[in-house]
């Protein structure tokens, strides 16, 4: 009789979604040369589909569009990627429609969504679900590239808990299997999560109950139970990003209502948002045109030089006076570079003087206020971050009507600036930010405030929303409340109400408030089983409730700082997150290194504890 066969090393990846995905295309681009010919079973858990996961799912209103670009969105690495695993070219999302379109690539997908994929442009906002059917289509690829001897076996429901000690084979727990999953290692690419509301969320939902009011915490727009705001009725929205967006498009197309000729036309079934922030304005409008001609070379003042001495230093690295000067320095370097290289009429010295000068001056020095002044005649040319990013600083009106106007007109500007060439630098910063965010990641943890800032000046709505969200102004069915939102309980009247600081002394009452953003991430709040498990186990969380992984390879910390060797994490909910949910092209993507990184750590470890012969496949 022969001997039995010795089982095969095992990996268990949970998290389905673009984190997972990316991370199964990165074990088949690496698994010919670490791992060879040898057998491995990957078990990949999620309660949703492979490929896009939760947010991704195609089960999703049709009304929900993605803010970037087809042509800027892609789950392949490029050259530009610094990463030691081999470059493994695929379609960026408009190159796959078109490959469709043209037969050469088969989708299982509705009549309606195949439909949109073939109308789809390089520089249109696609809808979630059509997205959903290109990251179904590169899992498929990428399982499909893996080497026969890997085999990817998927669970659909939660993993509850993991367990199992640290120089040992790990137990994953999954919601109603009595035995769990045996593994040799362990990678969480779980997304985004939900989380208990806080002290604060708990008794504005308390006072709700007590009279009867609607409250809606933070959580996932496209999950909320919409259904329970009144149409004609005031409701106060506390958040301005890009879950207000979702919300006022549930709120409006998705009763009924429709746009003709730049109009919105009602339904009469809507509700009427008042909506505040902090910043008391929307997300900047995405940039709608390409970059043309010279790039601006990044990193400059914040690259690994600058990295390297920070993390060398006796103490963490400060965001406000360590971090922040070097990265408005950079941020300025591309836009000046950009002004100076493609619109030099609008600039008064040579380029070459500018620059010396510039990198001797301190950020917010009057040397450099000084050199501007001189270099550049026009303020508008000018960048002030400060000024970007409280636009309603000092601005007060003694009512809210005469707001509406101001914001209008803010809004317009916005998206006029946003769409034209001629203010090609803030396209140049943009790119800025996408170097600042990639040199962060390697500090371990992606301050909180920078992230917050990002979002606003880089992550923002497509510019058509704004367009609606303008429609919507106009029709009396948004109206907005200014900066510095505040939102309090009247016990007495039994209502809500939110003033701010531009508009003082005047208040909106409301029988119905909107919490529009995700939930914070909290170690004790989590509503993941499996978070609070590793928690309670002595995995470390930071301060801003992220859970702390190794920035090398995503080894998950323990409260001692040190990293666990058969777990690891990937995505928002670590120290490791990166600058949005999907990569642009030929930007060397944070997280495409990230992937590759935790996929070659892991196929080294395996390969090693296995005692197995590296016996490269060929390709």
């Amino acid at each position: 009789m022969s001997a039995a066969r010795t089982p095969a090393p095992v990996l268990v990846i949970v998290g389905a979604g673009p984190r997972g995905t990316g991370l199964i295309e990165r074990i088949a681009a690496n698994a010919p040369a670490l791992y060879g010919e040898s057998r491995l079973d990957i078990h990949l858990v999620d309660p949703y589909p492979p490929g896009g996961g939760r947010i991704w799912r195609q089960d999703q209103s049709p009304l929900l569009w993605m803010n970037s670009m087809a042509e800027d969105v892609t789950m392949f690495t490029d050259e530009t990627v610094e990463q030691e695993g081999p470059v493994r070219p695929g379609p960026s999302l408009d190159t796959w429609a078109a490959e469709v379109r043209a037969g050469r690539v088969r989708v299982d997908a509705s009549d309606e969504l195949l439909g949109e994929i073939k109308r789809l442009g390089g520089r249109d906002f696609p809808g979630r679900r059509l997205q959903s059917v290109y990251l179904r289509w590169v899992y498929e690829q990428s399982v499909a590239a893996l080497p026969p001897g890997i085999t990817v076996h998927e669970h659909r429901g939660s993993a509850v808990r993991v367990t199992g000690p640290r120089d040992g084979r790990q137990r994953v727990w999954l919601d109603g299997r009595p035995t769990p999953l045996l593994a040799d290692l362990v990678v969480l690419t779980i997304g985004h999560l939900d989380a208990d509301p806080d002290d604060g969320q708990r008794e504005l939902t308390s006072f709700a109950d007590r009279h009867r009011l609607v409250h809606l915490p933070p959580d996932f727009t496209a999950d909320s139970d919409l259904s329970v705001l009144p149409a004609g009725e005031p409701v106060i929205v506390r958040g301005f990003g890009l879950a207000f967006i979702d919300l006022m498009v549930l709120l409006t197309e998705g009763r009924g209502g429709r746009y003709e000729n730049g109009e919105y036309l009602p339904s009469g079934h809507e509700p009427v948002l008042y909506v505040g922030s902090r910043r008391g304005v929307p997300y900047h409008a995405k940039i709608g045109y390409a970059l043309e001609g010279e790039r601006p070379p990044l990193p400059r003042h914040f690259g690994p030089e600058a990295i390297d001495a920070l993390l060398g230093g006796p103490e963490p690295a400060d965001f406000r006076s360590d971090l922040w000067p070097l990265i408005v320095r950079e941020l300025g370097h591309a836009h000046y570079h950009r002004l100076f290289t493609t619109h030099p009429e609008r600039t008064a010295v040579d380029r070459s003087e500018f620059e010396e000068k510039y990198r001797a001056a301190e950020p917010g020095s009057p040397e450099l206020d000084t050199l501007l002044a001189a270099a550049v005649p026009d303020p508008a040319d000018r960048l002030d971050l400060d000024a970007l990013d409280h636009p309603l600083e000092g601005v007060r009106h003694t009512s809210y009507d005469a707001l509406q106007t101001e914001l209008r007109d803010y809004i317009t500007a916005d998206l006029a600036r946003r769409h034209d060439p001629a203010h090609s630098q803030d396209l140049a910063v943009f790119l800025g930010l996408l170097s600042v965010y990639g040199q962060l990641t390697r500090l371990g943890e992606v301050p909180g405030p920078w992230h917050g800032f990002f979002s606003y000046l880089a992550s923002g709505p497509p510019g058509p929303r704004l367009r609606q969200l303008l429609a919507l102004s106009r029709a009396g069915v948004v109206r907005f409340l200014g900066a510095g939102i505040t939102v309090e309980t009247d016990e007495e009247r039994g209502v809500f109400r939110a003033g701010s600081a531009t508009v003082p002394g005047e208040w909106i009452e409301s029988r119905a408030l909107v919490e529009a953003r995700l939930p914070d991430p909290s170690p004790e709040r989590t509503r993941s089983p499996l978070l609070r498990s590793l928690y309670e186990d002595g995995a470390a969380a930071t301060a801003n409730g992220l859970l702390s992984v190794d920035p090398a390879d995503g080894r998950i910390r323990d409260r001692a700082g040190r990293p666990h060797p058969r777990r690891f994490a990937l995505g928002p909910h670590t120290t490791g997150r990166a600058g949005g949910a999907f990569t642009r092209p030929r930007t060397g993507g944070p997280a495409f290194r990230q992937n590759d990184a935790t996929a070659r750590a892991a196929l080294a470890f395996l390969h090693d504890r296995a005692g197995l012969s590296r016996t490269p496949v060929s390709s």
